[in-house]
């Protein structure tokens, strides 16, 4: 992004320490092993009080220290305040490897009454400075990170190199900030969904151009949603460490973002499809609730595809009927099932009724753009209702498809085995759900969990089910093969397999957890293999990188592990794996969640958590999340998992997490809408790109511009040396990529597209392991656009559209 520097505040307690002891505050930070130096080299400064001041120069209205007194009076204070201020800048200047130190002046919610700040640091710079006269080596100035970045650099030192990040983090021994990777898990999901529709909305605003902005369906734009979703963001929003009236308001900006993109969508379909149809967004499929298809004789299905290359996707609708015909956009018939709607999901529905199936079909939809779907319902009447229970018997519960076989435990009813059937590999896997018990106090003996800290007063969880089985019920087809499994009246689980599906589906719904016994709890999913995995996992960063992890063990200092669980947490945005020397279970997330392997074998994510005490951090109040009901919140996700050989996981876990992030879409509609404009042909497929982009190559971003132009951001998703295939370096034509419109020119920018790519000028700074001088920007060539392992190129195009649906895109 053109960034000389970045400064932090927040490393851990042990950390900090050793670096203060190496005078290593300051260092250089190499932020991938893929990009060639410097272009990952980030110049990184740990602040000396976090973002705060001084011990005792603290002047806001709402601190207690005292101010400067320079009055002639009893009460002047400026030698005190001077000799204290010089005493903290000579212990400071110890732990810092130039003669330039930083202080900052301020911290949360200071400077409503900004006076008070500057009247006393007027006072304290003019008084410090005075001591020059008398031998005093200390000169204090207003600064700003960029001036005192400038002053180091003009050191000219060479600095350490930092490869790792700076998880988990800890500010006291008991009090590790890992709880935060999962709380308020709805809102993560929330969020990661509307991160996903933003950029389906952005795409289609750019590949429909204006008549997406203004259209039959009202005026429609993706501003409100992109303020929202970046809104999100924020280090106390996505990561549920603010008040619940706060998450909700958080949670209602994104509901109003949808539905402005929600209009945009709709006249862009119907532009590019040239059906002006009725249509409906359902928004709570998640809970099998869609009134249009639940009451309609025959509705379309048109699902919207925001990769670059073609997908199959499994599409579930409720409804009401035994069976429906289910034709794809040239006329043919797809298969289709009816399966029931489970227990669990009629209880969150509540005893509204609702649907009593779900129609499943498999959609393929192609690269950036969208298929049509239309479906008749052919008979009424409810499909059969499963068995509650299947009864314990010596014959082994297992569901199969073309890839892959599971197996469970006929006497337990818990997954016991994963067979991937085109590796010939099989693993033992154990899955089931425990609890960890949450701590309670304020003091550090006796640190709470809460939004921000995980601290479980016992290292070993508590099993989620009470007995040895658990009840389940199979349910299986031409298309899925599924077992139900019920852990307890709070905790259920599908493990699903669908046809033509190279992975497990963990479908799994926890809540509203009980706490009328006292205690906070904090739910897991773990699962435990024979793997011999000696302490290490691995865990993405942000969905890009893969950072080994190691228990009990921190890369850049000898720790002193005082937390064996919560001191082994780690952020998991996307996914989390184990793997031997031979053979990789990998486990995707749909959110982001706290996630380890706390013991050799295993790995586990959190998926819930709620907690009965602040851990006094700044909420100021209990995780309880009390859901719509107030009975306590419950929570539907799902989990990927992935049995692959080391040599060929990459490639699959690389481009699953894809699809999970850029999901499809489905829009709905009554179908056999009027003409979209006169004379247009209605087009029931369509691609926005003349061919797909390589397996390696996601676009990032695509979305309008200035007048006349788009951005457009490709990214090459794998690492350096992860794939065979898959990490080699890859050439897009960007001048014959897209249908939609016809790119005049580019323009390559740095990631934040606010300058040009060949004006962004960066401080060189020389790590201790030799220098690395930057590469000069080569002039782009538009019809061979390289992408090295990891890298994210950046372009602004001048565009011109043709005329909408008139054949361009079409399939």
């Amino acid at each position: 992004m053109g960034y000389d520097g970045l400064f932090v505040g927040r490393v851990d307690h042990q950390d900090k320490a050793a670096r203060e002891e190496r005078r290593e505050m300051e260092m250089l930070w190499r932020a991938s092993g893929s990009l060639q130096p410097p272009a990952a080299d980030l110049f990184t400064g740990v602040l000396p009080n976090v973002y705060n001041p001084p011990a005792g120069f603290c002047w806001d209205q709402l601190c207690t220290d005292p101010p400067v007194v320079d009055e002639e009076s009893e009460e002047n204070n400026v030698d005190s305040v001077v000799s204290a201020f010089l005493q903290i800048a000579t212990t400071q200047a110890e732990r810092y490897r130039t003669n330039h130190i930083i202080m900052t002046m301020g911290s949360d919610f200071h400077y409503e009454n900004a006076n008070l700040w500057f009247k006393n640091m007027d006072k304290l710079i003019a008084h410090v400075n005075a001591r020059q006269a008398n031998g005093s080596r200390v000169h204090v100035l207003y600064s700003t990170p960029s001036c005192y970045l400038w002053e180091l650099h003009q050191a000219n030192l060479s600095w350490s190199l930092k490869t790792d990040d700076f998880f988990p983090y800890a500010d006291g021994p008991h009090q590790f900030w890992t709880g935060y990777f999962t709380s308020r898990p709805a809102f993560k999901r929330y969020e990661r969904l509307s991160s996903n529709f933003l950029q389906i909305c952005s795409q289609l605003e750019a590949v429909a151009g204006p008549a997406a902005r203004e259209g039959p369906y009202g005026r429609g734009n993706s501003s409100v949603l992109r303020e929202a979703v970046a809104v999100a963001q924020h280090h106390d929003a996505v990561t549920g460490t603010e008040k619940q009236h706060v998450a909700d308001d958080y949670a209602r900006q994104l509901a109003a973002g949808w539905e402005r993109c929600q209009l945009l969508v709709a006249n862009a379909l119907a532009s590019l499809s040239g059906s002006k149809e009725n249509f409906v967004f359902c928004n709570a499929l998640n809970v099998s609730v869609c009134p249009l298809t639940e009451a309609a004789a025959r509705f379309s299905v048109i699902v919207y595809n925001p990769l670059g290359r073609r997908l199959s996707w499994p599409v579930r609708l409720p409804v009401n009927g035994a069976s429906y015909a289910v034709t794809d956009p040239q006329g043919q018939p797809v298969p289709s099932e009816v399966v029931p709607v489970s227990n669990v999901t009629r209880w969150l529905r509540g005893r509204a009724g609702g649907a009593a199936g779900e129609l499943l079909f498999q959609a393929s939809a192609p690269a950036l753009g969208f298929s049509t779907f239309r479906v008749s319902r052919l008979s009424r009447g409810d499909p059969r209702a499963p068995p509650t229970q299947t009864p314990a018997s010596s014959q082994p519960l297992e569901i199969q498809n073309e890839h892959v076989r599971v197996l469970f435990d006929p006497l337990t009813g818990h997954l016991s085995e994963i067979q991937n059937l085109d590796q010939s590999i099989s693993l033992p896997v154990f899955q089931s759900f425990y609890w960890y018990n949450s701590s309670v106090g304020n003091d550090e003996s006796s640190q709470a969990s809460g939004a921000y800290i995980f601290r479980p007063n016992s290292s070993e969880p508590i099993p989620v089910s009470s007995s040895k089985r658990v009840p389940t019920y199979l349910v299986k087809n031409a298309l899925v093969q599924e077992v139900h499994q019920n852990f307890s009246s709070w905790c259920s689980q599908v493990v699903r397999l669908h046809a033509g599906q190279p992975y497990v589906e963990l479908e799994w719904t926890v809540g509203p957890i009980p706490v009328a016994d006292g205690w906070g709890k904090e739910i897991i999913s773990r699962f435990e293999t024979t793997l011999r995995t000696d302490a290490h996992f691995y865990t993405d960063s942000n969905g890009r990188q893969i950072l080994e992890r190691r228990r009990d063990y921190r890369p850049t200092w000898n720790l002193n592990q005082t937390e064996p669980v919560a001191g082994n947490y780690y952020p998991v945005t996307s996914r989390i794996f184990i793997r031997d020397q031979k053979v990789q279970l990998t486990v995707l997330t749909d959110r982001a969640q706290g996630g380890s392997s706390i013991f050799d074998g295993s790995l586990e994510l959190m998926v819930h958590r709620r907690l009965l005490y602040d851990d006094n951090r700044g909420v100021g109040e209990p995780l309880v999340e009390p859901g719509a009901d107030k009975q306590g919140l419950v929570v539907r996700g799902r989990h990927l998992v992935l049995l692959e050989t080391v040599e060929s996981a990459a490639e699959r876990h690389r481009l699953l997490a894809q699809e999970l992030v850029m999901a499809p879409y489905a829009v709905l509609a009554p179908g056999e809408g009027p003409s979209y404009r006169r004379g247009q042909p209605g087009l029931r497929q369509f691609s926005a790109l003349r061919r797909e982009l390589p397996p390696n190559v996601h676009l990032l971003t695509l979305m309008p511009w200035d007048a006349g132009t788009v951005l457009l951001r490709l990214e090459h998703q794998f690492e350096r040396g992860e794939s065979a295939n898959g990490s080699q370096p890859v050439t897009v034509d960007l001048l014959n990529l897209f249908s939609a419109f016809t790119v005049a020119s580019v323009q390559e920018m740095s990631l934040g597209a606010d300058l040009p790519l060949d004006a962004v000028s960066r401080l060189v700074w020389t790590p201790a392991t030799g220098p690395a001088q930057p590469r000069p920007v080569p002039k782009v060539d538009p019809r061979q656009v390289t992408l090295q392992p990891m890298q994210i190129r950046t372009f602004v195009a001048t565009v011109q559209y043709g005329v909408p649906g008139a054949g361009q895109g079409g399939l």
